[in-house]
């Protein structure tokens, strides 16, 4: 029998978000002992194969594996020369399509009307119980009503005021790294500054910053995510204890602006501030969902594009030349890094009604995946995709933030990160170079890198 709405918001409102995520925590265990399973097939490690060894309808994007093993661009390049929405019946996620080319992505991106973001924008579900809500995943209106609470974050003064900031941090964590030796550029760089920045946008306590970002973690590396293996119990007491400092945060924040404190420009305070989201903590799976969505927007972007870069870099040194040769690249140069990288793979679409895209039909409640990382890779937009090229002239033509409503709020904020970032390597480095192979996170929706092991030249060192 399902629960009719107005009662279970009155049930979720009564109970605390941490006793919610315990709650989903004892079902998700009693579930697996009860079936001896983890309750749905998943994806298991092994080679993947050439792409060329695959029978065309075999292809399943959702593998988490094809990122981590680096297979996936010949798999991209494979359906978008001969299937380019392309129908996969059989996957752990239920049957989905995959759109790969950049024009077919764009009209399903932007047609809200058609092709539904609700009620979740990855292709798998969550645990029972935890059915989290985010703007990202509604449609207009309400997305547009809860996404302009937030927006003025990052409103163009905003950034102006912040980019001070974000400079004298990016100079302290450079000025501090460790010359001629080896060191991990991800964890040293990318989470550090990250992290300060996320801190920042939350009015988060400062020295507790680092905590952001494993709950950024936590969020996508639920196996109901992303298809392979993972530890639910030990996933589930993280977000216990992500669901506890969110609320206290919340609630902390709220004592202080009713003691007289000075409304900031931070986050929660906008969120309380807003007559259609001050109350957002007695819906605490929207708050949940919500905060979550902005944690990891402001996360991965920045962070694998941080890494991505440095990357790429090595791959085309011929780049890293050319970039010191003429410093004026840069900010073009960041739209090519993000293009190159794109941190989020995809977002998936529910079909609204029957319809066709590129000659296929589609049926109404069809899972429709747009697939970001093909589209930054599609031959008929971009000159050599797979390269990096500091000064293409179409970098900006990149999908990697989105297209139309949904469109990532927070990408001029992302963008002027990196601007910053490169602005200050290029006067204390000569070389930046990568001393180990990369290693990856197991997901199809971050494109993250776990571990890239750098070493730094300076400048004037020969």
């Amino acid at each position: 029998m399902k629960i009719p709405e107005t009662v279970k918001r009155k049930v979720e409102a009564a109970i605390p978000l941490d006793r919610q995520v315990q709650a989903a925590h004892l079902y998700d265990k009693g579930r697996r002992w009860l079936t001896r399973t983890n309750g749905q097939k998943m994806f298991v490690e092994r080679p993947i194969p050439p792409v060329e060894e695959v029978a065309l309808e075999d292809i399943d994007l959702s593998n988490p594996f094809l990122y981590r093993q680096g297979r996936w661009a010949s798999y991209f390049k494979r359906l978008r020369d001969e299937a380019p929405v392309h129908y996969q019946p059989h996957s752990p996620f239920g049957p989905f399509w995959s759109v790969t080319r950049h024009a077919d992505i764009i009209a399903v991106d932007k047609n809200h009307e058609v092709f539904s973001a609700e009620p979740l924008i990855v292709i798998g579900a969550p645990p029972r119980f935890m059915d989290i809500a985010m703007f990202i995943a509604m449609d207009p209106p309400k997305h547009d009503v809860q996404r302009r609470a937030v927006q003025g974050v990052v409103a163009p003064k905003n950034l102006r005021e912040m980019e001070g900031l974000i400079r004298e941090r990016v100079r302290d964590v450079l000025d501090n790294l460790p010359v001629n030796e080896p060191f991990d550029w991800v964890s040293t760089v990318s989470i550090e500054l990250t992290a300060r920045m996320l801190a920042t946008l939350l009015d988060f306590p400062f020295e507790q910053r680092h905590k952001l970002v494993e709950w950024s973690n936590l969020a996508t590396s639920m196996e109901q995510a992303n298809g392979g293996p993972s530890d639910n119990d030990e996933l589930f007491r993280g977000m216990v204890g992500m669901a506890r400092g969110l609320s206290a945060l919340w609630h902390d924040k709220a004592a202080r602006l009713a003691a007289g404190e000075e409304p900031g420009f931070d986050l929660i305070t906008m969120l309380q501030r807003n007559e259609s989201t001050k109350d957002l903590i007695k819906r605490p799976m929207e708050f949940a969902g919500n905060l979550i969505l902005l944690i990891v927007g402001g996360n991965d972007t920045t962070r694998n594009s941080m890494s991505g870069g440095v990357l790429a870099l090595n791959q085309f040194p011929d780049q890293f030349e050319k970039l010191k040769a003429n410093p004026d690249l840069i900010p073009n140069m960041v739209s090519e890094i993000i293009r190159w990288q794109t941190p989020l793979a995809y977002m998936r679409r529910i079909a609204k009604t029957d319809t066709v895209l590129n000659g296929q039909f589609i049926r109404k409640g069809d899972k429709v995946v747009m697939w970001y990382a093909s589209g930054n890779r599609d031959e008929t937009v971009f000159e050599r995709p797979d390269e990096l090229i500091i000064d293409r002239p179409n970098a900006r033509n990149h999908i990697a933030f989105g297209f139309g409503v949904h469109r990532c709020m927070g990408n001029r904020l992302a963008e002027l990160q990196l601007r910053i970032l490169w602005e200050e390597i290029l006067p204390r480095f000569e070389r930046i170079d990568v001393v180990g192979e990369p290693e990856y996170v197991q997901s199809n929706f971050v494109r993250g890198i776990s571990k890239l092991m750098v070493e730094l030249t300076p400048k004037g060192a020969g």
